[in-house]
């Protein structure tokens, strides 16, 4: 009876774990090397502030660039399973938008793909950049 109780304690702990780590699929900071991009995402608690436009209040997340102070809102979120994700986007002038899928591939590396509507862009040594239509980002620490 007890080694049946502790085998059940057991599994219940690991099903909770394994649970906790797909709630933290889409929550994170993702980043881009080559274009120095990134997404600061929380698509469960939608509870992140752009930094210094706090007045579009709490956020999904956004899409930010190194090199520029623009930032691309995440403005409505649907989870479609628990490597993929369907993402509306607008810049922070409101003058653009577009609809976005990203998913966590098998190698843990996320995907986001453009869809319909505006191409993100950054601006860069004074410059618009185009943000290809696939991007491969990783989860890293935030980088303040």
């Amino acid at each position: 009876m007890m080694k049946r109780m502790i085998i059940a304690l057991a599994s219940l702990g690991l099903t909770l774990a394994i649970n906790a780590q797909e709630r933290n699929v889409f929550k994170g900071y993702l980043y881009n090397n080559e274009y120095q991009v990134y997404l600061d995402i929380d698509f469960y608690q939608k509870n992140i502030l752009v930094p210094n436009q706090e007045i579009f209040g709490q956020l999904p997340g956004y899409f930010g660039a190194k090199r520029d102070t623009r930032k691309w809102l995440i403005t409505d979120v649907k989870i479609n399973n628990d490597s993929t994700a369907r993402i509306s986007i607008i810049n922070d002038y409101g003058s653009e938008d577009l609809s976005a899928t990203l998913y966590k591939d098998k190698n843990g590396q996320y995907i986001l793909k453009q869809g319909e509507g505006s191409t993100i862009k950054i601006v860069v040594n004074r410059k618009w950049v185009k943000i290809p239509k696939t991007l491969i980002l990783n989860k890293k620490a935030k980088q303040e």
